[in-house]
């Protein structure tokens, strides 16, 4: 295999399409602010490979050392503007958190408001998630990966670009130690359907609910997304799955 790092080597590309597309919205002056001050406390900063949001193999983070100790840690994929996950971090400081984000405003946002709400067992990670499962996080080293009203790709031609599709199962998993939780919630019907249908076929997990759907996950704040999915008249799903023991 050649050396990535050699300059002679070819550029790599990603095999399949994102669960995303980056635009590149300006962010507010207070943003930029934040951006500059707080990314040092808040971001992690992770080597690159094909793209600004990729993570380079072997680039493996220790999150005891990023954090200062050893802690239960909780991982949420599209954290969004991080009203979620702040809330979270705050109410549970014995916790450590990683909020995945590829959008720059929305981790600016929640550095500001994690900053304001004092809390500190919090870091952010401008990257695309399912490389984050793969490269960025050990083995192992998650207690819980939360995945809350991810893009739905509603048209038929864009589900491809689902992130709870064939093969990411096997990435949340190995992220996750034995006996670890993957949340997922939607407020799309199809999506629900597909994600329950995707992990029912992984061997790696089992189902933590009885019934269709699983009860709402109490420790999601309610959010404005939340809401106007609910005033829209769509019912929001939840589905909960733990990470079965791996084989010797």
């Amino acid at each position: 295999m050649p050396d990535p790092d050699a300059p002679e080597a070819a550029p790599r590309f990603r095999d399949k399409p994102v669960s995303f597309v980056r635009r590149s919205g300006r962010m507010s002056d207070a943003q930029e602010r934040a951006w500059d001050e707080l990314s040092g406390t808040y971001l992690l900063e992770v080597d690159r490979d094909a793209a600004a949001t990729s993570i380079r193999p072997g680039s493996t983070i220790d999150p005891a050392a990023e954090f200062g100790r050893a802690a239960r840690l909780v991982v949420e994929i599209g954290s969004g503007q991080g009203h979620a996950i702040v809330h979270a971090a705050a109410a549970d400081p014995a916790t450590d958190f990683i909020a995945v984000e590829v959008f720059r405003a929305g981790l600016a946002r929640t550095m500001l408001d994690a900053d304001r709400e004092g809390v500190r067992n919090l870091r952010l990670v401008e990257a695309n998630a399912p490389e984050v499962l793969e490269h960025l996080l050990p083995e192992a080293s998650v207690d819980e990966v939360w995945i809350f009203f991810p893009d739905p790709w509603h048209k038929t031609k864009h589900n491809k670009r689902r992130l709870i599709a064939d093969g990411f199962p096997a990435l949340a998993a190995r992220a996750l130690r034995d006996g670890g939780v993957l949340r997922l919630a939607t407020d799309w019907e199809d999506y629900a359907l597909q994600m329950r249908e995707v992990l029912a076929g992984a061997d790696e997990f089992e189902a933590a609910f009885d019934g269709e759907w699983a009860a709402r996950f109490e420790g999601r704040i309610m959010t404005a997304f939340e809401r106007k999915g609910i005033a829209k008249g769509r019912d929001i799903r939840d589905l909960t799955y733990r990470r079965r023991p791996r084989t010797p």
